[in-house]
């Protein structure tokens, strides 16, 4: 990988930076490489790009938003890992639940957790599912997702997962912009009040940028959300 890529980066976000965490995200590369060969995780294969789209993108949440010292995070179809593993990668303190339907990727998680020497719950489940159980219902400082649904879906998949005071962050496009209204809705239903969009601008990348779409969960979600596994994509609620 494009390690100076990454430390420059990094620095220029105000991230820390040091050998540990260097080899941390070269092993995760490789890891990463090793299973893309067997199983679909990622289509960025270019190591330019995916420091871009993948590393620095996930981690920039930690300089622009800030996460308490040991807070309890969940990754909501984290997928391949992102953006869970470069912010435990950063951040070992957080106490890091990554969450996915696909059982095949939930084995790669665990075995990457492992070889990265770090600390991480895995759960192979759908969101609408692990939002009803007990367990995991409103445990969440944080709730983080990249690039997994519309925010009108995304809000009924995350905060009901987010503790009262704690928040849920969605990773968009621009054109989240679009789906403001109905986020708004939507987070109103489930407890939520939606921020103002916090721009995301990668070091040396001026064509392309991501939103920070952040709910504030300010009472308890009512126990019909979310509903049935499916139903939020078809019917969303806003």
């Amino acid at each position: 990988m494009n390690t100076e890529r990454l430390k420059k980066g990094l620095l220029n976000l105000q991230l820390p930076w040091d050998r540990q965490i260097a080899l941390r995200f070269e092993r995760f590369h490789d890891i990463l490489d090793e299973y893309n060969r067997q199983m679909d995780l990622t289509a960025v294969l270019d190591e330019d790009e995916r420091v871009d789209r993948h590393d620095l993108d996930s981690v920039a949440a930690l300089a622009l938003t800030g996460f308490p010292e040991g807070a309890e995070i969940i990754d909501v179809g984290t997928g391949a890992g992102f953006p869970g593993i470069p912010l435990l990668i950063l951040r070992p303190d957080l106490q890091l639940t990554l969450l996915d339907a696909q059982q095949k990727r939930c084995a790669f998680l665990r075995e990457a957790l492992t070889r990265l020497e770090l600390t991480a719950r895995v759960v192979h489940a759908r969101a609408e599912d692990a939002g009803q159980w007990p367990e995991l219902r409103e445990q969440f400082d944080v709730v983080v997702s990249r690039a997994v649904a519309t925010m009108g879906v995304l809000q009924e998949l995350m905060l009901p997962l987010a503790r009262t005071g704690g928040k849920s962050i969605a990773w968009k496009g621009p054109k989240g912009l679009e789906e403001l209204e109905s986020a708004r809705r939507a987070a109103f239903l489930l407890g939520g009040h939606l921020l103002d969009p916090v721009s995301v601008q990668i070091p040396g990348r001026p064509d392309w940028s991501h939103l920070l779409l952040i709910t504030e969960k300010i009472r308890p979600t009512p126990a019909k959300y979310p509903r049935k596994a499916g139903l939020p994509g078809k019917k969303p609620l806003a």
